[in-house]
């Protein structure tokens, strides 16, 4: 064969569209273009990749997974199906039924010509006779398979109704136990709540009790803080400005009292000096005590390094003020020291009032009367020791003290009549 080089050159010059794309040009450059655009093309149906675009057209009539028509689409069958689903379409209930009326119009014309055709001899065409009967088993046939599938698909239905309404009685099922469950969770998180309200007032309950076995009934009282730097922290950030103390008590059945301290300062000593106050508090035996307060208040933030250089002051009450009157309220206004203490002592590192971060204070109200002289030794007096023993001590510590004084006077007294005596009888001789 020879090619004929003009019809080539015709055909290479002629305008073509790519049946992959919407590229159009020239047959000359269409073969660039699938190299180029159309490298290994895949079955848009399928996925499946082929090595040229030969191979892709060959492989698309085949595809199981290209929509195709049913043959009797001209007949009223217009469904389109897959074609890896032919056989499903073909057996169902639609297409037999075209079928069998596509049959019956092709086969009734020669069936009324057979039983119209006689021979001669009047008889009728034994051949005709056998198409008929062929025909009719046929029919017979579909109409049992239609009859099949019609079945099916009633006990199909039959199911699907029947696992619609168990899905139902599922569905109301789960809901119920959701609904259960969200019950179970508000239940829990109620138990949460109440527990942790629970553990709250434990914790205070436990708390009460400690500072009641702790209680002071004496008239003075040591204050333990714990944690110095972080409720500083909080003053100054204005958390919790102020921490107040357990109550403590002049007698068992006296004055009842606490302290309020601003560890960052109140007032105009705000930021440069704990501020340490006195609380009068309401009490059970309020009625048959003296009012207003006015014994004397004595602080004190205690060295515990034992050099015994503790820090303290004192004041006496203002019996006009309302902080020490009989309390109406929980408990009176504080008052006392603003400027105890200057915050850079206790800021200071390795100071000797804030250790482990922990501080003590102690508080006195002066029911006696103490010398200020006598102040620092009745704060030196071992804490440890039982309070009557303490007592005993600060009394011996009086009365030593008011012997020597008294001794000082009467050496002093002496020593006057002395001198007295002795210019006396210089004068005389």
């Amino acid at each position: 064969m020879i090619d004929d080089r003009g019809c080539q050159l015709d055909m290479e010059k002629l305008n073509i569209i790519c049946s992959l794309c919407d590229w159009n040009g020239i047959f000359k450059v269409y073969q660039k273009h699938l190299d180029e655009a159309h490298l290994n093309p895949f079955c848009k149906h399928c996925g499946t990749v082929c090595n040229t675009v030969n191979t892709l057209t060959q492989h698309i009539p085949i595809c199981e997974k290209v929509c195709v028509n049913c043959l009797l689409e001209s007949y009223g069958c217009n469904e389109q199906f897959l074609r890896m689903n032919t056989q499903d379409h073909l057996r169902s209930e639609k297409h037999q039924r075209i079928l069998l009326q596509y049959i019956l119009e092709k086969t009734t014309p020669s069936v009324i010509s057979s039983r119209t055709m006689t021979t001669n001899n009047g008889e009728y065409d034994t051949t005709s006779m056998g198409n008929l009967q062929e025909l009719h088993e046929t029919i017979n046939i579909m109409l049992d398979g239609i009859k099949a599938l019609t079945d099916d698909l009633q006990q199909l239905g039959s199911e699907s109704l029947h696992h619609h309404t168990s899905l139902r009685s599922m569905s109301e099922d789960i809901s119920k136990l959701k609904i259960a469950v969200e019950e179970t969770h508000s239940l829990i998180d109620a138990h949460q709540t109440n527990q942790q309200i629970f553990q709250r007032s434990l914790a205070s309950f436990q708390q009460e009790l400690e500072e009641q076995k702790n209680i002071s009934t004496d008239g003075t009282f040591l204050w333990k803080i714990t944690n110095v730097q972080q409720k500083i922290v909080d003053a100054q950030n204005e958390q919790q400005v102020s921490v107040y103390s357990p109550a403590f008590y002049s007698s068992p059945n006296g004055y009842k009292m606490c302290l309020r301290l601003y560890l960052a300062g109140d007032g105009n000593a705000r930021h440069t000096h704990m501020s340490l106050f006195f609380v009068l508090m309401r009490g059970e035996y309020d009625s048959i005590l003296e009012f207003p307060f006015r014994f004397k208040v004595t602080f004190a933030l205690l060295d515990q390094i034992s050099q015994q250089r503790h820090i303290f002051d004192s004041f006496r009450p203002d019996i006009k003020s309302n902080s020490f009157q009989r309390p109406r309220s929980d408990m009176n206004t504080a008052s006392g020291i603003p400027k105890f203490l200057p915050l850079t002592i206790i800021q200071q590192d390795n100071n000797p009032y804030v250790r482990d971060d922990t501080m003590f204070i102690k508080a006195i109200v002066d029911f006696s009367d103490i010398p200020k002289q006598l102040v620092p030794y009745t704060l030196s007096v071992n804490p440890g020791l039982p309070i009557l023993t303490q007592h005993e001590l600060i009394k011996r510590e009086i009365e030593k003290r008011a012997q020597e004084k008294s001794q000082i006077t009467s050496n002093t007294s002496m020593s006057i009549n002395q001198d007295m005596n002795m210019n006396h009888a210089g004068n005389n001789g």
